[in-house]
């Protein structure tokens, strides 16, 4: 049945729909549509006194850009600038380590070059991060791919929202 029979007029009245959010499918497809946006390459400080790009135009942006995601959804605090703010945040709001990346869990690389490396694992091996040399979140493989077997960036830890999978049903 579409509608009721209104008392009054003996019209047919609209039943309003039941929608239910699923933010499961929602965050995931956020993220999977983050591919190549611009909009996380600036984050401005005062730095001595002086103001800067502390993220250089996009080139360290990958803690930015996955803070701001999970923000976004309400699944951690605030956005944060490091690697290392990121993840205690996640820890403070309930994510849990695991060892199996799932689409959707946060993936800490090992750190290079001075500093870790942040993403989201969408599955199959894929991975979306900000890309230094690319300023903007690319996917990629999950571990940047291999050289002679050899893993080119390893992974250090995988973080898992417990309930997102609740979120669905």
């Amino acid at each position: 049945e579409n509608g009721t029979l209104c008392a009054w007029c003996g019209s047919m009245v609209a039943k309003k729909p039941v929608v239910k959010k699923l933010i499961a499918d929602t965050y995931l497809a956020v993220i999977k549509k983050s591919v190549g946006t611009r909009m996380f390459q600036d984050i401005y400080a005062l730095v001595n006194g002086k103001r800067e790009n502390v993220t250089r135009g996009g080139e360290l942006s990958c803690a930015f850009f996955v803070s701001a995601l999970l923000a976004m959804f309400g699944f951690i605090k605030e956005c944060h600038g490091t690697v290392d703010a990121t993840v205690d945040d996640l820890r403070e709001a309930g994510w849990k380590r695991v060892k199996i990346p799932r689409p959707g869990d946060i993936v800490v690389w090992e750190k290079r070059d001075g500093h870790r490396h942040i993403g989201f694992s969408v599955g199959k091996d894929r991975a979306i991060s900000n890309s230094s040399t690319k300023k903007y979140p690319v996917e990629h493989h999950g571990t940047f791919g291999s050289v002679q077997g050899k893993q080119k960036r390893r992974v250090e830890e995988i973080w898992r929202r417990v309930r997102i999978k609740q979120d669905r049903d």
